[in-house]
């Protein structure tokens, strides 16, 4: 039986090195793009775990831009596996973080600067739970091989992960545990049963260039044509199925005294369900072929192109990982600790794995401002930061729920 009361105790005491572990990793810009940066923090990362007996394997992107993939592996006594995912990557630049003067910066309970929330801090969680199954439950650390895999580019585009991500799953892979951050609804600790999928578009208006004084009947304007067909992208919109469409990019022409002969549009559509998904995209690229916009002349029409630059699909509800949760709001009972489930419109890469092996999400500590850098006087404007008291309670719920999972399927499959 787990003793809810040395388990805090000993969390407690494992909260120094924990937060020193985090301070020297928000020290360390890992922008998707600085390769160097990313590739550091996953040699520190692996230095971290190397104490409790992980191997590292680095195993290179398939974009060459980005920083290698980490996995990180313990081998245990039985055939059973379980998968912890974090990513390295963040969202910032070093110019940005010097520009906005952001860095570790401790305030009270919150401690700003870059990853703190998103995910250097889940990283940590992962060592803080990982420790204390091995001090209250040596059994089964021993007993399961641990998985630790982390993404070097989650914040672009990494289909390739997911990939990695498969080739270490095995039968006995009881499940991917996602340390992304959890969400707050008042007092409720929320974990991530569901995200959107994402298509990034491209809308490409080619019409005919001319003279905008000396000939301007002669031309089919594009940037015009891209007026009109923006607005019908953004009324397919329908919060009633979740389903929304961002216009994100406009550009055309290139001087004034010219009709444009081309406008381009980039942008994005989301979804919780594949079917509704699909419907979206299906209505997106109906809106390709011959445009309203023409030539008074001759009648030369605008085309429309749409394309799909890239997709990431849709994770849905599903029985799998609602059995997952379940043991979380066990555990979370147990410890009175409020637990509840959020389907949530942002990107994982519990997208890229769900329908693999049972994958929960939200495992990582409460913070807020993810992606934000900027300060303002005034405090409207609030960087990336994470709450100092909500790991020890989290990593409690996570090593309690972890044990129910394990001792639920004793035979290593998830039914």
């Amino acid at each position: 039986m787990l003793n809810a009361g040395s388990l805090r105790e000993f969390l407690d005491h494992q909260m120094p090195a924990a937060l020193g572990m985090l301070r020297q990793m928000v020290g360390l810009n890992s922008f998707t793009l600085n390769r160097d940066g990313v590739n550091r923090l996953g040699r520190f990362t692996a230095e971290c775990f190397a104490p409790m007996g992980f191997t590292a394997e680095f195993v290179p992107s398939a974009n060459p831009a980005f920083g290698e993939h980490l996995v990180l592996t313990r081998q245990g006594r039985s055939a059973k596996s379980i998968a912890l995912i974090s990513h390295l990557d963040t969202v910032f630049p070093p110019e940005e973080e010097a520009r906005n003067h952001f860095h570790w910066s401790v305030e009270g309970d919150r401690i700003f600067g870059p990853g703190t929330q998103d995910i250097k801090g889940g990283t940590v969680m992962m060592w803080l739970v990982l420790c204390a199954l091995r001090a209250h439950a040596p059994g089964v650390f021993e007993d399961i091989t641990w998985k630790l895999i982390l993404n070097s580019s989650e914040e672009m585009f990494s289909p390739d992960f997911g990939d990695l991500c498969r080739q270490r799953f095995d039968r006995d892979t009881l499940a991917a545990l996602v340390f992304e951050a959890e969400g707050r609804l008042g007092e409720e600790h929320l974990m991530v049963v569901a995200r959107k999928g994402r298509a990034a578009w491209r809308v490409t208006v080619t019409g005919r260039g001319a003279h905008a004084g000396g000939k301007h009947s002669q031309g089919a304007n594009a940037a015009v044509q891209l007026g009109q067909i923006l607005p019908r992208i953004a009324a397919l919109t329908d919060y009633s199925r979740d389903l929304t469409f961002n216009v994100g990019t406009i550009h055309g022409g290139t001087v004034l005294n010219r009709v444009p002969h081309e406008a381009v549009a980039e942008g994005e559509l989301r979804a919780f369900t594949p079917e509704v998904y699909e419907r979206g995209k299906a209505a997106l690229l109906a809106l390709a072929g011959p445009g309203e916009i023409r030539s008074p002349v001759d009648g030369f029409r605008c085309e429309v192109k749409v394309e799909i630059l890239t997709e990431t699909r849709p994770w849905p509800r599903n029985p799998a990982t609602d059995r997952l949760y379940e043991f979380w709001q066990q555990a979370g009972v147990e410890l009175s600790y409020p637990v509840n489930l959020q389907e949530r419109g942002g990107l994982s890469d519990g997208n890229l794995i769900w329908d693999a092996v049972p994958t929960l999400d939200g495992l990582g500590p409460w913070g807020d401002n993810d992606h934000c850098s900027e300060r303002s006087a005034d405090g409207t404007k609030l960087p990336e930061f994470v709450e100092v008291s909500s790991f020890v309670p989290k990593a409690a719920i996570n090593v309690a729920a972890i044990l129910k999972l394990v001792a639920n399927h004793p035979d290593g499959h998830v039914v």
